[in-house]
């Protein structure tokens, strides 16, 4: 697609000037943005900015959540020539020091009081911010600071100036060729500073417009837009393939109403890591166990019902007329409702990405009619590498590569990418963009697998964490720090894993409880407990995580290649892990090395045999206070089995 941002936006105010582009639930009522008053509304944020100094190929700095007057901000900055870098925002105030002052960033929009206050408290810090424009005024209102000033001031200012000269946007956009640089995008940084991932316009609306084909998508798709628009997957879906296909993004009220707001979009397009469809099941599975005896048991057989034949459904195999007759009724009865109630009813596509899924829970939403599928990329390849087509989705793939994708295997087992949609560089790291980046043309991606049979791709983990067992039993075998991990996590009451094992004679893990899943589980079994720590430390507890650990150590036992990745020893931590803490990136990753030193006491005690420990941590509050969480904890042993061989 040899086109821009701006030039997509044109074409549809100008083709389909009345058709909704955004819609945006505020005081619990959805307003509506048609094509031709987006387009207006870019065209005054543009000549404002313009006014105010923002210079072609310049950074302007957006954060704040899924907003019509956000994604306007952005697309009037492209309009300018100008690069857009979307920050989390619900990183903390430090955590925007670096991307700020590596991007020279004078300007930025920050959506509401919170954003602001982040962007003031570290202006010392990043001198060189001379122009902050907030959308929500409520609390700003006698803020004096410099350069500090509504979107609402911007506009009227534009306003006058496209008066004046009513050329100006068309002409600021037909400078802009397919091949400049469009955005940037900070990565999660797991380990180190953070990377500028410099994108052009081709190389996002190239793989939009190649996901979009693969899945037939239209202008008629509903979509929710309720993921950090600072994360690739949420750009690429609500903002690259929006402007590809003119279809209408929806902007939910707030993260607390996002399950309601799901229900009553029905959306047809649907992308969530698999933490969301884990988060959505373990609510279902909750509320089953406190229904009634006759409601609960039909709910169990025909879901028994759904298990044994919906996958087949959904892959467009023949049933029976007794399978077909029953699982009608269930549809009827449980799949058609609970589909409704999950605001699933509309979705024709559903795709799941950042993390494994587990087979029970790919299945689950399988078996009751929705289409969730696979696919497989990052930041640098723009997100679409690898989609399951239909009637192809397996959990254990990511899928086959897409139009324009070339995948090969290094002889390490990395998998070797070769992409319309890769990154142009990492902004100032030309050492990281040569590591990254072979002469040829082929992106290293740092994730080892293989093409199966079927031509699709089956992630293991990353290179870097693939490891070897060192002594004992198992000396030399293989270790996959991240397929042990998954595996645990698709148990509901597991949240979180952190696996260690490289180089030492066995695997020990960390592990987080679901706190809503066991609680709940706790208080069916008439458990009292006092928060996390005392609940995470329940004998009870304990038992019910081993069975878990243990089911999964007889899972790998039938793996010829990772029977040595049983897990030996294990500990429930007494806290959640958390991003504010430093544990977890702002996507949800372990940050494991981080980890190792914090809790370093925690991994010696379980490599020492020790059955307990006592540790004590710091915490960081949502308010930014600081305080300290401390227990002894256990430490347990599971059980391992004797590697099975294959059957021939």
């Amino acid at each position: 697609m040899q086109t821009t941002f701006p030039k997509l936006l044109l074409q549809h105010a100008s083709g389909r000037p009345s058709a909704p582009a955004m819609r945006e639930k505020e005081y619990g009522i959805w307003q509506s943005l048609s094509w031709a008053d987006l387009a207006v509304m870019v065209q005054n944020l543009a000549a404002g900015l313009h006014q105010a100094g923002l210079q072609r190929g310049e950074h302007m700095v957006v954060v704040g959540a899924n907003r019509p007057r956000l994604y306007a901000t952005m697309l009037a900055v492209q309009s300018l020539g100008a690069i857009p870098i979307p920050l989390y925002q619900d990183a903390a105030a430090l955590e925007c020091i670096y991307p700020l002052n590596n991007a020279d960033v004078r300007f930025a929009f920050a959506e509401d009081q919170e954003q602001v206050d982040k962007l003031l408290e570290i202006r010392d810090r990043c001198p060189q911010i001379s122009n902050i424009y907030f959308d929500d005024p409520r609390g700003l209102r006698k803020y004096d600071e410099p350069g500090l000033a509504s979107l609402d001031e911007l506009l009227a200012a534009g306003k006058a100036f496209t008066t004046l000269h009513p050329d100006f946007l068309k002409n600021e956009i037909n400078k802009a060729k397919p091949d400049d640089v469009a955005a940037m995008f900070f990565t999660s940084g797991t380990t180190g500073n953070p990377k500028g991932v410099v994108h052009t316009h081709n190389s996002l609306l190239n793989r939009a417009k190649a996901g979009a084909d693969f899945d037939k998508l239209t202008h008629a798709e509903e979509v929710l837009a309720y993921l950090p628009p600072a994360w690739i997957g949420q750009n690429i879906f609500s903002y690259s393939q929006w402007l590809a296909c003119g279809y209408v993004v929806n902007c939910p009220e707030s993260a607390a109403t996002v399950t309601i707001d799901l229900k009553e979009i029905g959306p047809t397009y649907y992308f969530a890591p698999p933490r969301v469809f884990e988060g959505l099941l373990t609510s279902v599975m909750i509320r089953m166990e406190d229904a009634g005896a006759i409601k609960r048991s039909m709910f169990h057989y025909f879901m028994d019902v759904a298990k044994r034949v919906g996958p087949d459904k959904m892959d467009g195999k023949s049933l029976s007329l007794v399978d077909s007759v029953l699982y009608g009724l269930g549809n009827l009865c449980v799949y058609g409702p609970l589909r409704n109630n999950l605001g699933f009813s509309r979705v024709r596509v559903a795709y799941t990405a950042g993390e494994a899924i587990g087979p029970d829970l790919f299945t689950f939403y399988r078996s009751i009619g929705i289409n969730i599928k696979q696919l497989y990329g990052s930041t640098e390849t723009a997100v679409f590498v690898c989609l399951q087509p239909d009637h192809e989705a397996r959990a254990d793939t990511v899928g086959v590569p897409c139009a324009g994708v070339e995948i090969k295997v290094a002889d390490n087992g990395e998998i070797l990418v070769k992409s319309p949609g890769l990154l142009k560089e990492y902004f100032k790291n030309p050492e990281a963009t040569a590591e990254v980046m072979s002469a040829d043309g082929w992106y290293h991606t740092s994730d080892a697998g293989f093409l199966d049979a079927h031509g699709h791709l089956k992630i293991i983990d990353r290179v870097k964490d693939v490891g070897r067992i060192k002594g004992g039993s198992n000396d030399g075998a293989m270790f996959a720090p991240k397929y042990v991990e998954n595996k645990l996590k698709f148990f509901p009451h597991i949240k979180e894993v952190v696996a260690y094992g490289d180089g030492r004679e066995k695997v020990c893990v960390m592990i987080n409880i679901d706190f809503d899943a066991v609680g709940n589980w706790a208080e069916r079994r008439n458990l009292p407990y006092a928060g996390y720590t005392d609940l995470a430390q329940k004998p009870e507890v304990y038992q019910l995580i081993k069975e878990c650990v243990e089911k999964v150590n007889a899972d790998l036992s039938v793996d010829t290649m990772l029977a040595g990745s049983q897990v030996s020893r294990f500990l429930v931590l007494h806290k959640e892990l958390d991003a504010d803490d430093g544990e977890l990136t702002r996507t949800n990753k372990v940050r494991r090395g981080f980890i190792a030193e914090k809790y370093g006491a925690l991994i010696d005690a379980l490599y020492g045999g020790k059955t307990s420990q006592f540790i004590e941590t710091v915490v960081k509050f949502e308010d930014g206070r600081t305080g300290s969480v401390s227990a002894t904890l256990k430490l347990d042993d599971a059980k391992t089995f004797a590697p099975v061989k294959a059957a021939a």
